[in-house]
């Protein structure tokens, strides 16, 4: 037919989820929201909990509609609502996972729930173990998806042997994984190799402690994104919350990447090699126009 559909076009949208979970006996909760927008090719790569721009306003209408997704489906387990939130606060529903996310960890720490378990007790045909009242934000979570990829390179994948690999440790740090020094990043999988996790009372506490965790983490072998991560980590933008999903197109360049003794080095060798060529070419000049030792005795 001629129906035609149009869509709103958001122009410097976040985006923002709210995990709920829900049992058979009809009890459905959110457990508040992720902020998601630090993304490349569209996929989350840096995660928050609490986003630093939701009222408690937007935040309980996020989340009341979220549990409206999940009982229009009956929805029974462990799920996220996604959303397009746009400047001004407006919201748009964008889709629903019907899973535990990659990010799920920084919903536990802010709320010291473990989803895990309480996925695996609903599928037992338990009740939920909390009710919505019980539930609160305790403190401020980030996790950093650690990838075997080279953010000069355009993110493009790699693959290698851990040669050398060794967690950071501390103080509200976690690191989720399932790889060890000497095995193998291969092409069979996804390159994430691990999800690296902070949790502080403020969210000023929680990037420090990742800046001090990507700083003490290991890895080679393989190319990684850490470098990418406290970059991020560093940003105006991201410091102060003023950010969207065109982080990285708003940011991001290769050269952001070269440390500033670097860059120096760089120059200096490059200026180096320009001025010896100048003399090399000045002194075959010289050479060339050197005087005949003939002389002339007419006369």
């Amino acid at each position: 037919n001629g129906a035609v559909f149009v869509e709103k076009y958001i122009q410097n949208p976040r985006h923002i989820e709210i995990q709920v979970l829900a049992d058979e006996y009809g009890n459905v909760v959110h457990l508040f929201e992720r902020e998601c927008s630090i993304q490349r090719r569209h996929q989350k790569v840096i995660e928050e909990a609490p986003s630093v721009i939701l009222t408690p306003e937007l935040r309980a209408a996020m989340g009341a509609a979220a549990v409206s997704v999940a009982k229009a489906c009956n929805y029974r387990g462990a799920g996220t609502v996604e959303f397009i939130f746009e400047p001004g606060g407006k919201f748009y529903f964008l889709e629903m996972n019907t899973r535990l996310q990659v990010e799920h960890p920084v919903t536990e720490q802010i709320t010291g729930k473990d989803l895990v378990k309480e996925q695996i007790n609903i599928a037992k045909g338990k009740v939920l173990s909390f009710t919505q009242e019980e539930l609160s934000i305790q403190g401020h979570s980030i996790e950093v998806r650690v990838y075997a990829e080279d953010a000069v390179a355009n993110f493009m994948p790699g693959t290698g042997v851990l040669k050398e690999y060794r967690r950071p440790q501390g103080l509200g740090v976690r690191v989720d994984d399932g790889l060890e020094q000497g095995m193998e990043v291969s092409i069979y999988y996804d390159p994430m190799i691990a999800k690296l996790i902070t949790f502080a009372p403020t969210r000023d506490e929680a990037i420090a402690r990742m800046k001090r965790a990507i700083s003490e983490y290991r890895i080679s072998g393989v190319q990684t994104t850490l470098d990418f991560a406290q970059y991020v980590m560093n940003h105006d933008a991201f410091v102060s919350g003023k950010f969207d999903t065109h982080f990285v197109q708003n940011y991001f360049t290769p050269e952001s990447l070269i440390p500033e003794n670097e860059s120096l080095e760089a120059l200096g060798a490059a200026a180096l090699a320009s001025m010896l060529q100048e003399n090399k070419a000045s002194q075959k000049t010289v050479i060339n126009e050197k005087p005949s030792r003939w002389k002339s005795n007419r006369g």
